[in-house]
């Protein structure tokens, strides 16, 4: 039988839809958390229908962010329906939702209804630009990467450009977990839950770190430089007589050791590229510098040499090239399971109650009789109190 998990016994009403929310909540599940999804009845999570690429459940969309958790369709304007939910709602130690602020107040399932009947519930809300003055705004993440300045400092100069994954959802997911985790602890001491907001908006801009400090400290906005650093050099890619090597030099030891490698010793003892605000300042000279040493030889070849001199070198991967290389160093970055598509493992590492239950994402309201169930049984009936194991008690093949 698999070992005890971090958050086993805590159960989460996920309220959630599309991606910040089920990522937050993917990760409490990968936990052990028991992550009830609650979905629109009649079509589900939207991301169910963003394909392709489809797979046998429903979209790959889908799955990134909701395995391991127990699905039930709930229609909120049907009267049997809306008690489930404020049943649930009862009970959960943590609830998440990102509906647009004051939604939920239509059906009692704001905090402070909650709160009544769950004083110890740890409430998130995760919202695009707050609950105040845009509570009304529809927070997108490739809006809010665009109105939040990531586009302009990302891709070639002048051509504002989205990063290629949803990542300011991913990035406030992170952050509604680490609120809801530091919640949880708070809570065994007080007792007591909480609300936590957090938006997407100020998630973009806290993780803006050297660049929103750069505008802090000078009130001039950065603006993109390709793949460049805005503080060091060289930091970037660069061409080779085969391909385009990517090379991050973080000091002038590293860079020193470069030229060593490079046979540039005219490099080294240039006073131009003597310290790194200087390579900064005369980047433009240095790049074509070092590309001129790089075009003899190709790209797998430079970083291969680079990195048997301990220096940060590589060539451009496909995403395929990426998990190939994690499988390499042994980070085991699929987690297969029963009866689905392997899923991508947590980056989260226990010695002593490491992560073992990696589950299929649900079915649409796969879960839904044993969920109306067990919120029709007495309040002090566990979660899962069918079937003769954990996986089944969810049923979910282990």
């Amino acid at each position: 039988m698999p070992g005890p998990m971090p958050l086993d016994g805590v159960i989460v009403a996920d309220f959630s839809r599309v991606l910040a929310g089920p990522l937050a909540t993917v990760t409490l599940a990968d936990l052990g958390a028991d992550v009830i999804k609650v979905e629109r009845a009649g079509s589900g999570d939207d991301t169910r229908q963003w394909g392709p690429p489809w797979t046998d459940n429903s979209s790959s969309y889908f799955e990134s962010a909701n395995r391991g958790k127990r699905s039930i369709a709930l229609d909120f304007d049907d009267p049997a329906d809306l008690d489930l939910a404020h049943r649930l709602a009862a009970r959960a130690d943590v609830l998440v939702e990102n509906f647009l602020p004051g939604t939920l107040d239509r059906f009692g399932l704001d905090y402070g209804s909650v709160r009544k009947a769950n004083p110890g519930v740890v409430y998130a809300s995760i919202t695009g630009f707050g609950s105040g003055a845009g509570s009304h705004l529809a927070g997108y993440d490739f809006l809010i990467q665009a109105v939040g300045g990531l586009m302009d400092i990302t891709g070639p100069p002048d051509v504002p450009s989205k990063v290629g994954v949803a990542i300011v959802d991913v990035l406030t997911a992170k952050d509604a977990t680490v609120a809801i985790l530091a919640a949880l602890h708070e809570r065994s001491r007080s007792g007591q839950g909480q609300y936590l907001e957090v938006a997407l908006l100020t998630s973009l801009l806290a993780a803006l770190v050297n660049q929103g400090s750069a505008y802090l400290a000078t009130g001039h906005s950065p603006h993109s430089l390709g793949n460049r650093h805005p503080s060091i050099a060289p930091y970037e890619t660069l061409r080779t007589g085969d391909g385009v090597l990517a090379l991050a030099i973080g000091n002038n030891a590293q860079f020193a050791r470069l030229c060593e490698v490079l046979d540039a010793d005219d490099l080294a003892a240039d006073p131009r590229f003597a310290s790194n605000a200087q390579r900064v300042t005369h980047r433009d000279a240095l790049a074509t510098a070092l590309e001129s040493r790089l075009l003899t030889d190709s790209a797998a070849s430079w970083a291969a040499r680079l990195m048997d001199a301990g220096l940060p070198a590589g060539t451009i991967g496909t995403v395929a090239d990426g998990f190939a290389l994690a499988e390499r160093l042994g980070l085991s970055p699929r987690a297969p399971v029963a009866e689905g598509t392997d899923q991508i493992r947590s980056p989260l590492r226990f010695d002593r109650t490491p992560i073992t239950r990696y589950r299929r994402p649900p079915r649409f309201d796969e879960h839904g009789d044993d969920i109306r169930r067990w919120l029709a049984a007495d309040a002090d009936t566990p979660a899962h109190s069918t079937g003769s194991s954990e996986g089944e008690a969810r049923g979910i093949p282990a």
